[in-house]
């Protein structure tokens, strides 16, 4: 059912021409989450001790869909420096969706099984998130140069760049040479903010639970719906601008939780409030600030 709606989802973001809409994005956004709350109710339901098992995933869930927000504003900025047309960009997506679920997975399974043959790496992992809460609330927004960007130098040593090419294709042939397009730089570009992103969010959702199901699950559901939500995001992108905040503490909770783990274990529900109540507020203060500027 997954599979069938992804390629949905896929057909009906790709097939439009010009940008897509708001209404359409919200919409499919919309599915996503739902989709994600009835395995929640699934999981309540069928598996052995249900409810924790729910109450994980939904924490997880609520983790990495905030984590992942924030990491599709870098997207937004990689497509407007590299001037990724908006028809192109769902195709770009959808292919940095696929592979991110893969290294998603890999990373996940790395990091529980370096925790259960070395559980003090888990105090690493906390000062990790401590750090990555401070540099998000207080450091400066880093913006993109091309021209210094390690991803950007390695394909320009190894690769001939098309910059012309406004077709729809990572590689294509010009006077009979091989030529790498902007989408192929910018699909780097995707990938490895999602290498970065996942040094952080998957110590975080760990932090919640360390059942490699319920950590792959909630990692998938939020990042099957990302390409709807990017697009809506790129339209709404003003109205958050307190989101980085609330993403902030909630990092820095989770980094405090696995710092006392062996002290104090702090329960699954008060981590799932913590994390709603984080969200609640940096969305009902940047809607309040927002309406103060109109």
């Amino acid at each position: 059912m997954i599979i069938v709606m992804f390629y949905i989802d896929l057909y009906v973001t790709s097939h439009r021409q010009g940008k897509i809409g708001l209404k359409s994005s919200l919409i499919w956004s919309g599915v996503w989450i739902t989709c994600a709350l009835l395995f929640n109710i699934i999981i309540f339901f069928f598996l052995e001790d249900g409810k924790t098992k729910a109450i994980e995933y939904l924490a997880g869930y609520l983790v990495e869909k905030s984590l992942s927000v924030d990491n599709l504003f870098v997207f937004i900025m990689i497509f407007n420096v590299l001037g990724i047309k908006d028809h192109n960009q769902p195709h770009v997506l959808k292919w940095g969706i696929i592979s991110a679920i893969a290294m998603r997975i890999v990373f996940i399974l790395a990091g529980i099984t370096l925790i259960n043959l070395f559980h003090p790496i888990i105090y690493f992992f906390g000062a990790l998130l401590i750090y990555a809460s401070y540099h998000m609330a207080f450091g400066k927004d880093e913006e993109i140069d091309l021209k210094k960007n390690p991803v950007v130098k390695f394909a320009s040593k190894y690769f001939n760049i098309a910059t012309d090419y406004t077709g729809n294709r990572f590689f294509t042939k010009k006077d009979g040479k091989f030529f790498v397009t902007q989408l192929f730089i910018a699909l780097l570009l995707v990938e490895s903010a999602d290498v970065v992103f996942n040094i952080d969010s998957i110590p975080a959702v760990i932090a919640i639970t360390s059942d490699p199901f319920i950590v792959i699950t909630s990692n998938v559901f939020a990042i099957l719906g990302l390409r709807a939500l990017y697009f809506a995001l790129a339209a709404l992108v003003d109205l958050f601008v307190y989101l980085k905040y609330g993403v902030s503490m909630i990092l820095a909770y989770v980094g405090v939780k696995m710092l006392i783990t062996d002290l104090y274990a702090i329960p699954t529900p008060i981590s799932l409030a913590v994390i709603l109540v984080c969200l609640a507020l940096s969305i009902v203060l940047s809607l309040m600030k927002t309406k103060k500027q109109v």
